[in-house]
């Protein structure tokens, strides 16, 4: 009778699903609607023209404008201006974009929309140089970076489109995002508002290709394997895509080590700046001098400055552009907007879920509508708006906007979580004991950063779920009892850790998850029945939802620019900063913490040997038994920031 049911059961969720079809299908061709009457809205309302305007070293650079057809001497508009090394395709004069900006409400509201090729990229003159260096005082029309490339399209702008009404706006996500900020720096008098999304601040300590100094490996090697190509002359195509040959990504990194193989099998030295960025393993000038964060000072336009909790690109640059540009330019209105997106999702999705984890509503329509349109209406257009906050950021785990002073929020105050014994994590430290935990590390059996295969960064990882990770025996694993009331962690989150190795290097990897009840429901069924009509588990029963982790390369633990192996044996503290979330862990729910030596082929592999990892050889490879310390005077910790309850903050509507 059981199984008769089942199967009852099962034709009849068939037919639900044959039935519900056509409303999915629907939404599909809703949004494929809305596409194409945009398509048709900037054909009907925009005249496209190209350019090549002059920098002042004479090199000339592609540049696509939007304007709107009816712009005359009665109807002026402002300039909304991005510049990208990823295209401004389509070209030619009659093949228009689909979208304009960075929202359809921005492009029916009407603005000159400028897009650019920097300097070296595809239908631009020039030497392409990766995160060009600021150049502070420039004294020759030679001396030129990315700040005066700025400056100098932005003068020839407002003085030949037509019609245009003086002001100009900059924005762009990821690397366009890193060129809006340094076209803050020295800004042209005509640039009012800035808008620095996912911007690249620093790719050594924390974005992209390294985290605390170890190498991001599948996002490094599959972006510079496409993008770091040599382009032979002016083009308006991107070389072909890098074929691994398998789905398989752990095991295609894996054989892939150590590093240099990659070069010797697949690059073959075609990569300039895959080899600039091997014979730079520490921070030393080369990386320096590509941190833009420590020029960003004295900025005159408005910033809206933006970032995703769970980006796995830039979150770091987000967060780092945003705390110069407040601590550096106080004169200026800075906001920070951080929401619970991918790379770019505040843009191209709607911000609903990641993963497995729904967020309760739309919330990149929300900051489209409601946070990103009124800015540059209100910088650019003079048009009223509420004046921005400091930070208006959202709340994950309670899946609310909160509007902050200041962030991290001045009324959040320092705790710390201990380590205890037999896997135990508390507010308060466990009894004064001699004792550590330990597992083998092995790099010929890393720790895998996600429970399925994968060429790349999957930007899911950011939530995944942990259980996986958490069962192996070289991973140790500390929880807290069941939480009697709700806890709100906001600012950065910085492991203390003691440990030995009995290696001369390792890699210390923290996660800080939130660990669902059993009795969590589906997040949009609920829970299911079975035949004898009890629950059965949802999605996010017993779910271990990654809220951040970090990597530390253990031989940076004192200093990124001169590196120290361990001693063997000896209890050695390594602290670093994680990037900051804002979560709030509910009642009923465990707060927990990872702690691994290996996250692959999320980050390369440690050898744990002291050599250079980029000409490390094979036999340089090498287990080795880790040991976490919970006695006196080495408590092994992870210090938070917490908001006092009730959250002192103005809770925004949330949207639909």
């Amino acid at each position: 009778m059981r199984t008769l049911l089942r199967l009852n059961r099962f034709w009849l969720l068939i037919l639900v699903v044959v039935l519900t079809a056509p409303g999915v299908s629907q939404e599909k061709q809703d949004k494929s609607k809305q596409k194409r009457d945009l398509a048709e809205f900037i054909r009907a309302n925009y005249t496209k023209y190209e350019y090549r305007i002059p920098m002042r070293d004479g090199a000339r650079l592609f540049t696509s404008v939007y304007v709107p057809k009816d712009a005359s001497p009665s109807q002026a508009y402002p300039i909304l201006f991005t510049r990208t090394p990823y295209t401004v395709a389509p070209y030619g004069i009659e093949n228009y974009r689909e979208t304009l900006g960075p929202s359809e409400q921005l492009a029916r509201s009407k603005y000159i929309f400028v897009y650019q090729d920097v300097r070296g990229r595809f239908m631009s003159e020039g030497e392409f140089v990766n995160m060009r260096p600021y150049i502070p005082n420039k004294r020759a029309k030679t001396d030129i970076d990315e700040t005066s490339d700025a400056y100098d399209t932005i003068d020839w702008l407002v003085k030949n489109i037509p019609y245009n009404n003086g002001r100009v706006g900059m924005w762009g996500i990821s690397y366009p995002g890193f060129y809006t900020a340094a076209g803050m720096i020295d800004a042209h008098p005509a640039l009012k508002a800035a808008s620095p999304q996912a911007p690249i601040a620093d790719w050594f300590i924390g974005d992209d290709f390294h985290h605390n100094g170890a190498l991001w490996l599948p996002h490094a090697f599959n972006f510079m394997a496409i993008f770091g190509l040599p382009r032979p002359e002016l083009t308006t195509k991107w070389p072909p895509r890098f074929d691994h040959g398998t789905a398989d990504g752990y095991n295609f990194f894996l054989e892939m080590t150590p590093i240099s193989r990659g070069n010797d099998k697949y690059l073959k030295n075609r990569v300039a700046f895959w080899n600039e960025m091997t014979q730079h393993p520490n921070y030393d000038a080369f990386w320096k001098a590509r941190n833009l964060p420590q020029h960003i000072k004295n900025i005159k336009p408005a910033i809206l400055n933006v970032g995703g909790w769970f980006d796995a690109e830039n979150l770091y640059g987000a967060l780092r552009t945003y705390e110069a540009a407040s601590k550096n330019s106080p004169a200026s209105p800075v906001t920070l907007v951080m929401g619970p997106w991918y790379h770019g999702g505040w843009s191209r999705s709607d911000g609903e879920k990641l993963g497995d984890i729904p967020f309760g509503s739309k919330t990149s329509v929300f900051y489209r509508e409601n946070i990103e349109f009124p800015f540059f209406e209100a910088q650019l257009k003079g048009k009223p708006g509420p004046n921005p906050p400091a930070a208006w950021v959202f709340q994950t785990g309670r899946n609310e906007w909160q509007k902050y002073e200041a962030w991290p929020p001045k009324q959040a105050t320092k705790r710390s979580l201990y380590f205890g014994p037999k896997g135990r994590l508390s507010f308060e430290p466990a009894p004064a004991q001699n004792a550590f935990d330990q597992y083998i590390s092995d790099p010929a059996k890393p720790v895998p950063f996600m429970d399925k295969p994968s060429k790349g960064m999957l930007r899911e990882y950011m939530t995944a779920d942990q259980r996986l990770q958490g069962r192996r025996t070289d991973v140790l694993v500390y929880q807290t009892e069941p939480l009697e009331e709700e806890v709100t962690f906001s600012g950065p989150i910085r492991p203390v850790l003691w440990v030995s190795t009995t290696g001369t290097d390792s890699d210390w990897v923290v996660k800080l998850i939130d660990v669902y009840p059993d009795d969590s429901a589906d997040p949009k069924n609920g829970d299911d029945e079975d035949d004898d009509g009890e629950s059965e588990p949802g999605t996010l029963s017993a779910y271990q939802q990654l809220v951040r982790g970090e990597v530390m390369r253990g031989r940076f633990r004192n200093s990124y620019e001169k590196p120290e192996p361990f001693e063997p044996g000896k209890p050695t503290k390594v602290e670093f900063v994680m990037p900051d979330v804002n979560h709030t862990f509910r009642r009923g729910h465990r707060i927990m913490i990872q702690v691994q030596s290996s996250w692959f082929p999320l980050a390369d592999i440690n050898p744990q040997k002291f050599v250079d990892i980029y000409t490390a050889k094979p036999e340089d490879f090498q287990a080795a038994t880790q040991r976490v310390y919970r006695a006196p005077n080495m408590e092994s910790n992870v210090e938070v920031l917490v908001l006092p309850k009730p959250a002192v903050a103005t809770t925004a509507t949330a949207g639909n």
